[in-house]
């Protein structure tokens, strides 16, 4: 070891990358010029492709090419530096982006409704419901189900009609698809769906009331029973929710209330067959005239009619005689408030095609029940 500098093999010293090379012959010593243009004759020229280290106005890449170029993030952080080859453009200067439009002012309320939303219209208003806008408007709030429901519920009456005449047996079959629905439409009725549990508790109930009849002779106290257990039983699950005061109150209130419809339905089984046939076929031509387009006064005394000599006749079939008329206008005027009820509060299709055609049905078990025993 010396301690001279390292001079390399063969003579040749070290290279120095900050020792001043000298100038190769044919050029002269540049020298620094403040006059930018004396300087021009000894300024390289260079050919091919090169870049710029100063940072340029941006320029638009086409379209097509838009999703090609890569991330000019990194080209920036080291002056707007970018490899040629890699989209061809340099990195754009940060722009600041332009301030969104502001918002036209809402026109202030002039009737009174909730501030920042405009009058109802025929055309519609996106920011207020079917149901406000039809009272603004000054619409009635019913909206009866029409006349494909009415023909739902008149077959459904005729299948229960039929199944009574054969037997209590074959009188489940159609039974248990109206506690269903009646079950279903209550909830969308009360616009809780979907309300799996309480629909399923509500038909439990239904089929416990029907296996009890089955099992206890077809005797009514089977019905109490059951239902005074299903109400208890729905107490007791409402009491176990995590949810607020208020809706657990109204969750008991529609669950006892479509657990009571679904297990009166079964009236229809513990009654006595002729009077379940009459007033199930009195019903569905009641709900048949019902859905006619007539004033409302007129529909309901023709429907009432119509259901009386329906009854009427299908006691002279069956045996009970004149006394079907009676049972008939009875079970009608039942189901005519069944399908009100069906019909209030700007219903849905839904509500419709399932309290619509499950209701008128089972409102009028109970009136067929009672008149039954008191006519047979």
């Amino acid at each position: 070891m010396t301690d001279q500098p390292y001079q390399g093999y063969d003579g040749y010293d070290g290279y120095d990358p900050y020792r001043q090379q000298p100038a190769p012959q044919g050029w002269p010593q540049q020298q620094p010029y403040d006059d930018p243009q004396a300087a021009q004759p000894y300024t390289q020229q260079w050919q091919g492709q090169t870049w710029e280290t100063q940072v340029q106005p941006p320029v638009a890449p086409p379209a097509e090419e838009t999703a090609y170029m890569p991330s000019q993030e990194a080209g920036a952080a080291y002056g707007g530096y970018q490899e040629p080859g890699w989209g061809g453009t340099q990195a754009p200067a940060p722009t600041q982006t332009p301030a969104p439009a502001q918002a036209p002012a809402q026109t202030p309320p002039t009737d009174g409704s909730e501030p920042g939303y405009g009058p109802a219209t025929v055309a519609g208003n996106a920011r207020i419901t079917d149901a406000q806008r039809a009272r603004l408007e000054g619409r009635s709030p019913i909206i009866e189900p029409g006349v494909q429901p009415a023909g739902l519920t008149a077959l459904l009456g005729l299948l229960l009609a039929g199944a009574a005449a054969i037997g209590p047996y074959a009188l489940v079959v159609p039974l248990v698809a109206l506690q269903a629905v009646t079950a279903a439409g209550w909830f969308r009725l009360n616009g809780m769906w979907p309300a799996r549990q309480g629909i399923a508790l509500a038909f439990a109930g239904a089929l416990t009331a029907d296996v009890a009849l089955l099992a206890s002779g077809r005797t009514p106290a089977a019905i109490l029973g059951t239902l005074g257990v299903w109400v208890l039983l729905a107490l007791v699950l409402q009491l176990r929710s995590h949810a607020d005061p208020d809706e657990r109150m109204y969750g008991l209130m529609a669950t006892v209330a479509s657990a009571a419809l679904a297990i009166v339905a079964s009236g229809y089984l513990a009654s006595h067959g002729d009077a379940v046939t009459v007033g199930a076929a009195s019903v569905a031509v009641a709900v048949l005239v019902r859905a006619l387009p007539l004033p409302t006064p007129a529909s309901v005394a023709a429907s009432l009619l119509a259901a009386a000599g329906a009854g009427a006749l299908a006691g002279a079939l069956t045996g009970l005689g004149s006394a079907g008329a009676l049972l008939g206008a009875g079970a009608a005027v039942c189901a005519l408030i069944g399908h009100r009820v069906a019909s209030y509060d700007y219903p849905s299709r839904f509500v419709h095609f399932t309290a619509g055609v499950a209701l008128p049905l089972a409102a009028a078990a109970p009136a067929v029940y009672l008149l039954g025993r008191a006519l047979v």
